[in-house]
């Protein structure tokens, strides 16, 4: 078995298993035949919006995945082209060989085998913890990096009891206490802070879950698929996300219809700096999709530090103010005004337009990836109330008042 987290060059690899012939790679089989390999089709897992992995199924009933950085990879396909992807290869940066337990195979060149159903895992993020609470799996959750702006009742409890021990933060992890909670594989973030070197000396294999890396939401709420692999849950993920993926696209088909397009910034600042989603983040999209314009067009997908001048000057006339953050008590205007004075310049801060979460109030990070639609619901009732239900009640953004 090769090293379970490594860095090797990106290289590229064919398409899945929809698009692959069995004479081109005796490993590969059709799609027709990768149902026969297993005893329910249902179970059969297809990324449809997600680009950040892919599989392939072999004769033997062995998975190949691959896992790349989705938001360094070129889509063909745009975003609402029937939510596939595009179909230009895939740059690989981790490859796993999913090995029913039993079952004994050649694993090809560069695999890092894993027997699945695995029993035991860390998450090391909210969003990972959310697909095993969607996926009613929290029994093989063993460890996480702590509690901050948690709120799942079941999983404190399981903190408190024991069930689940909190190793750390990232780049302050404690091996002793990894070792503990005996994982099976441990899920990670690799290109956050990290601090990987100790658990790598453990000799647990470490899975990187890129779903915070998609630029699409559909795409991120689809991780669910790759959670569900692991832990043998195929079939219930591909129910849940099918469910997703109805209301989120009902929704955005009703925003279709709103008559103005408002305009959105969101951020707010901190350290003297203002950190921004970029352009191609997937809440940007979620704005474009419930009838809003991001205000900021840039490529980046993640949150870059802007000085306030430049973010005035792109944002000072826009209609909404989307903020989220951790406020002891009730945030208020007069809290925005106090925390920096030239925040009271803004439109939407003169308007009232101020879209606000409290991750205080709610359990945003820990289940929100899995509610895309959700969300969306959330900002179409703002930005175009008239096309929602007269007593709809957001469950995490909400006017501030």
């Amino acid at each position: 078995m090769k090293n379970s987290f490594f860095t090797a060059p990106i290289f590229t690899i064919l398409l899945g298993c929809t698009v692959l012939s069995c004479q081109s790679d005796k490993h590969q089989a059709t799609a027709s035949q990768t149902e026969a390999f297993i005893s329910d089709s249902s179970s059969l897992i297809q990324p449809e919006y997600a680009t950040g992995f892919q599989v392939k199924y072999l004769d033997n009933g062995v998975r190949l995945v691959d896992v790349a950085r989705p938001d360094q990879q070129h889509q063909t396909s745009k975003h609402g082209d029937k939510g596939k992807r595009g179909s230009e290869d895939m740059p690989v940066g981790y490859q796993f060989a999913l090995v029913p337990k039993g079952v004994k195979a050649d694993i090809p060149t560069g695999y890092t085998a894993v027997q699945v159903p695995i029993s035991r895992t860390i998450c090391m993020t909210s969003l990972q913890l959310s697909n095993f609470t969607a996926l009613s799996a929290l029994d093989y959750v063993k460890g996480i990096t702590g509690t901050k702006n948690l709120y799942n009742k079941e999983v404190l409890k399981r903190v408190k009891e024991g069930g689940i021990v909190k190793i750390g933060m990232e780049g302050n992890f404690d091996p002793e206490l990894i070792l503990a909670a005996q994982p099976d594989v441990i899920f990670i973030s690799p290109f956050k802070r990290g601090g990987y070197d100790a658990i790598k000396e453990t000799g647990i294999t470490l899975v990187p879950h890129l779903g915070y890396k998609e630029l699409d939401p559909l795409g991120q709420a689809e991780w669910i698929k790759f959670i569900a692999m692991f832990i043998g849950k195929e079939k219930e993920a591909n129910e849940i996300f099918a469910g997703i993926r109805q209301r989120y696209n009902e929704v955005k088909k009703l925003a279709a219809n709103a008559k103005s397009r408002p305009t959105v910034f969101s951020g707010e600042m901190h350290g003297g700096n203002w950190f921004a989603i970029g352009g191609k983040n997937h809440l940007a999209q979620i704005f474009r999709d419930a009838g809003a314009e991001y205000i900021l067009k840039d490529d980046n997908t993640g949150g870059v530090p802007i000085e306030y001048e430049q973010m005035y000057a792109s944002a000072a006339n826009a209609d909404y103010w989307r903020i989220l953050n951790s406020f002891s008590g009730d945030f208020s205007y007069d809290a925005l005004k106090a925390s920096e004075p030239r925040n009271a310049l803004f439109k939407a801060f003169k308007e009232k337009h101020v879209i606000y979460c409290n991750m205080k109030k709610t359990p945003y990070y820990e289940i929100s990836p899995v509610e895309p639609d959700v969300l969306l619901k959330d900002f179409v009732a703002i930005f175009h109330p008239e096309l929602m239900p007269e007593d709809y009640q957001p469950k995490y953004y909400r006017l501030l008042k």
